[in-house]
């Protein structure tokens, strides 16, 4: 039998009606093993009695209450759970020093075994929340708490470096100098560092003033004096390995044995990291792998709706992600089987504008996978080139195509000089020489690319070190030309160190994002290819100096020369749910 604690008194403040029977109590005092308190704000269902509880631990002050993409804990409240919303440590109302991640596995489990005990939760716990709230559900996970019955894990990441930070070695720079201003900026109102607080105001006021500030690893309001020092910490370890390992779950994803149901976004920061969580814990131990669902919409990290960048993806993507999550923890908690039957993979298919519920994530293998073949007489570059897609491969030599990059004035992202999330008209980009694009024929059938695709491309580069990045496109029949996945690498990652060589032709093979992207009857496949999407990654300066440390001086512009001939075979291969081909 658990031993409950009493109800609470003088531990927190009155409770506060928040009507319809749901009261609130402030600030309730968790101490951990280590003397740091913790606190947090209850919310009480009506009628009185132990109920089970749904905890929210999150970094940005309970009193949102991750109300930015979720519905109020009154809500949730009414429908008959203690909904406990607390400051992670050193945050908000609660104790100690903040590093994110850090202490969230140890903390987590205590906050667990804690509110399991206490007199209004019946014994059962649920977390949910997104983004960091992920990640603190994923840490206190791995521990196995008994009381922990289910989770819910959305747009989060359980590989840190890979999933969070980096893509293929390339820093995801404009999300990490951006959170790292927010976070750090809370940091030094806390301490009260004046001019740091300062400056960090300013900064946050203007998120796209210091994104071309070079080196990037001395961004002063970042580093200033006084400081913590996660944001050198994330730029310097630049490779996967026990500083990453130490903070999340990639070294033991065996550990992840609980139910979960996953949500993520096309267009989200971490689509990558939250699709690669959901494959890792599908395949758990026993019946926890069974356990796990995924719904992916066309959304971006914040907010959740039909607008995604310049495109609505119609009414279908209004999705109830409040009432399914009730309906997932109703499942788990109360034992009501409102979950049953539902498929392993609800995925919305964009250009379609509607969900498709299969049995599994298609992954790479899809149902088939499509080659698209790079083709052209050697003048790919922009839309005035001769680049062409075609699904047979060269017969003979097909001249190369060659661009010039410039780390000086870098191909910018699909979402301009801010890196924004979603579906953005790429033709004015493509009017530039140093984007190779190659465009299909019309398509004669209806073609949906679900899964991840996966570019191949054989390239001659003049320098040792850089990047390659190819962007899939959906161009409509009216010219509009809106991106769908993207997804690049750095030669240092993709090669290991002395791997890649200039002036001889390398192959190189990596992941596109996933994604789900119906072309229609008249519409037409597009690939770029470039070696940079700036600010969404930083740029490589081709010089060999980190690309944390390089400024100007640094830079070295490189001649790029892709390949397409029978024996070097540039391609991008698209899994697909139904065969398409073009006329």
């Amino acid at each position: 039998m658990v031993n409950r604690e009493q109800p609470m008194t003088s531990e927190a403040g009155p409770m506060v009606d928040c009507g319809d029977g749901v009261r609130l109590v402030r600030d309730v005092e968790c101490r951990l093993s280590d003397g740091t308190v913790l606190r947090s704000d209850h919310y009480l269902p009506p009628g009185g009695g132990p109920a089970p509880a749904l905890l929210v631990r999150q970094p940005y002050g309970k009193d949102i209450a991750t109300t930015v993409v979720y519905a109020h804990p009154v809500w949730f409240a009414r429908h008959g759970y203690v909904v406990v919303v607390q400051d992670v440590r050193g945050r908000g109302a609660s104790g100690g020093d903040f590093y994110p991640f850090v202490n969230e596995e140890r903390d987590g489990h205590e906050t667990i075994e804690w509110l399991a005990r206490r007199a209004e939760c019946n014994g059962r716990v649920g977390m949910y929340g997104f983004s960091y709230q992920g990640v603190t559900q994923l840490l206190a996970a791995a521990r196995r708490p008994a009381a922990l019955r289910c989770i819910a894990p959305w747009m989060t990441a359980g590989d840190l470096h890979g999933g969070w930070f980096y893509q293929h070695g390339m820093l995801r720079l404009a999300s990490t100098v951006g959170w790292a201003t927010q976070m750090l900026r809370g940091d030094a109102h806390r301490m009260g560092l004046e001019e740091p607080a300062r400056a960090l105001d300013a900064a946050w006021a203007s998120p796209g003033a210091h994104l071309h500030a070079a080196p990037y690893a001395g961004i002063a309001h970042l580093v200033a004096e006084g400081l913590p020092g996660y944001f050198a910490d994330w730029v310097r370890h630049d490779e996967p390995g026990p500083y990453w390992e130490r903070q999340d779950i990639s070294g033991r994803w065996d550990a992840l044995d609980v139910p979960a149901l996953h949500l993520v976004g096309w267009h989200d920061l971490y689509l990558h990291g939250g699709m690669q969580l959901f494959e890792e814990m599908s395949r758990a131990r026993g019946g926890a792998g069974r356990d796990q669902h995924l719904v992916a919409g066309p959304w971006v990290h914040i907010p959740w709706g039909s607008q995604a960048g310049e495109v609505d993806h119609g009414p279908e993507a209004m999705l109830d992600t409040d009432g399914l999550l009730l309906r997932w923890f109703d499942h788990w908690l109360k034992d009501a089987g409102t979950f049953a039957g539902e498929p392993a993979a609800r995925l919305f298919a964009m250009g379609e504008n509607r969900w498709h519920a299969l049995g599994a994530w298609p992954g790479r293998g899809g149902e088939r996978v499509q080659r698209w073949h790079l083709r052209g007489g050697g003048r790919a570059n922009g839309l005035r080139g001769d680049g062409r897609l075609e699904t047979e491969p060269a017969v003979g030599d097909e001249p190369r195509d060659t661009y010039v990059n410039d780390p000086d004035v870098p191909v910018m992202a699909p979402g301009g000089p801010l890196a924004l999330q979603g579906c953005f008209n790429q033709a004015r980009l493509e009017q530039g020489n140093n984007v190779l694009v190659y465009t299909s024929a019309p398509m004669t059938r209806r073609v949906h690319v679900c899964g991840t695709p996966r570019a191949v491309v054989h390239v001659q580069s003049s320098v040792g070190d850089c990047d390659m990045v190819v962007k899939l496109v959906r161009v409509q029949a009216d010219g509009r030309a809106w991106n769908f996945s993207v997804g690049g690498a750095r030669s240092s990652w993709l090669f290991g160190a002395g791997g890649h060589r200039a002036d001889v032709v390398n192959e190189w093979v990596f992941d596109l994002e996933p994604t789900s992207c119906v072309l229609g009857v008249g519409e037409r496949l597009r690939v770029e290819v470039a070696s940079s999407a700036f600010p969404l990654f930083d740029r490589n300066p081709g010089s060999g100096v980190p690309a944390r440390l390089a400024g100007p001086r640094d830079w070295r512009r490189a001649r790029q020369q892709v390949l397409h001939t029978s024996s070097r075979r540039s391609r991008v291969e698209l899994p697909v749910l139904e065969e398409g081909v073009a006329a």
